[in-house]
């Protein structure tokens, strides 16, 4: 399994939101090496420093992958040709390379490098910029990773740039040679099927979430109790709602934006599957705004039940206090060093112990009554 793990400041990422610092990615593609995963499209030739892949589709057969990047520009005249570029990590000088031969706009390209942007989408002259996260939760630690990804849109062309490797590239090329029939379609089902793989992932990490919420509500209600651990376990999963919530919101207006005929991105064949990827987002949205709304009454939930149990204890402690008061009374009166009625004779200490064994009994069974004990 690949592991990988960001920057300085990685530790806080979970709990600083899509604004702040970089997630740590626990896992990637499942197992596969993120430097060899879709080997097939992966450029041996490039004018980038980072790791580059490209795929070139002509009148919806793929014709040719992982061929020089140099050689993009002599396709992008022809109409019956659709590209993929993706690029892993970046820098600024990897995409200036690139900025001029596609037209892409200063702003977006400085989008693409920096990062912690808000999902989104941008319309400039000549293209796109679309700003996405993918997410995992970790379901022993209740925390959520995200990772960003950045999307250049053209009339030819799709440009993922991936700001890790959270993102498996690898499953997002599996769901395109999934349905070869559509990719005839160019680059508006190239976008659907990033979408759709992105999307998926927030829709299966709010599934995450209510389930790891449900056994928190066994937790709850446990014989055994376990406050502390329940109240760690409800603060992780509401911080990690609240950040899925960050990178889940913005995605419908993302979408439905997409879904817009003049930007000419969606066919009318295409608009069943851009509908199906924005009802996901409104599911998944709606879903985590309920679950959020659920762990907070589940924490205040186990506070009340502690508070109940505390007063419970409380009784008992108070009522056995109240049984043991009677005979410390009676030892303390008759332990006075002065005479008194019964003064050394058995009789005395024969009444003192009939005292205590009758008031202890009494109390303990008018607090039995009142289930205080």
């Amino acid at each position: 399994m690949t592991t990988t793990q960001s920057g300085p400041g990685s530790a806080d990422s979970a709990s600083s939101g899509v604004l702040g610092g970089r997630p740590l990615i626990a896992q990637t593609f499942h197992g596969s090496d993120p430097d060899t995963v879709a080997a097939a499209s992966i450029c041996s030739v490039t004018p980038t420093k980072c790791q580059a892949r490209t795929r070139l589709y002509r009148d919806g057969t793929l014709e040719r992958e992982g061929f020089p990047v140099s050689e993009i520009s002599d396709y992008l005249s022809d109409e019956s040709v659709t590209l993929w570029l993706d690029l892993r990590d970046p820098d600024r000088d990897d995409l200036a390379v690139l900025s001029d031969e596609f037209g892409l706009h200063p702003l977006a390209v400085e989008d693409a490098v920096h990062e912690h942007q808000r999902p989104k989408l941008d319309r400039y002259r000549s293209h796109l910029f679309v700003t996405a996260y993918g997410a995992r939760l970790d379901t022993d630690s209740g925390e959520l990773a995200t990772s960003e990804l950045a999307a250049f849109i053209t009339r030819r062309a799709l440009i993922t740039v991936r700001k890790d490797d959270g993102l498996d590239i690898g499953a997002v090329v599996d769901r395109w040679d999934a349905n070869p029939d559509l990719t005839k379609f160019g680059v508006g089902y190239l976008l659907y099927g990033l979408l759709d793989y992105v999307v998926d992932g927030h829709f299966d990490s709010v599934q995450s979430l209510d389930d790891a919420v449900e056994t928190l509500e066994d937790q709850v209600f446990a014989d055994v109790p376990q406050g502390l651990a329940v109240q760690r376990r409800s603060f992780e999963l509401r911080k990690s709602l609240v950040l899925l919530r960050r990178i889940v919101i913005p995605m419908r207006e993302v979408a439905n934006s997409l879904m817009r005929r003049d930007l000419h991105v969606v066919s009318d064949d295409l608009m069943p599957y851009y509908q199906d990827v924005y009802d996901h987002v409104l599911r998944a949205a709606e879903w985590t705004d309920s679950l959020r709304d659920l762990v907070t009454s589940i924490l205040e939930t186990n506070l009340t039940i502690q508070g109940n149990r505390m007063n419970v204890i409380t009784k008992k402690v108070t009522s056995w206090a109240a049984i043991i008061a009677v005979p410390t009374f009676v030892t303390g009166f008759y332990g006075m060093n002065v005479p008194y009625p019964g003064f050394s004779r058995q009789a005395g200490f024969a009444a003192s112990v009939v005292t205590m064994v009758i008031a202890g009994i009494v109390l303990y069974i008018i607090f039995r009554r009142r289930d205080w004990l």
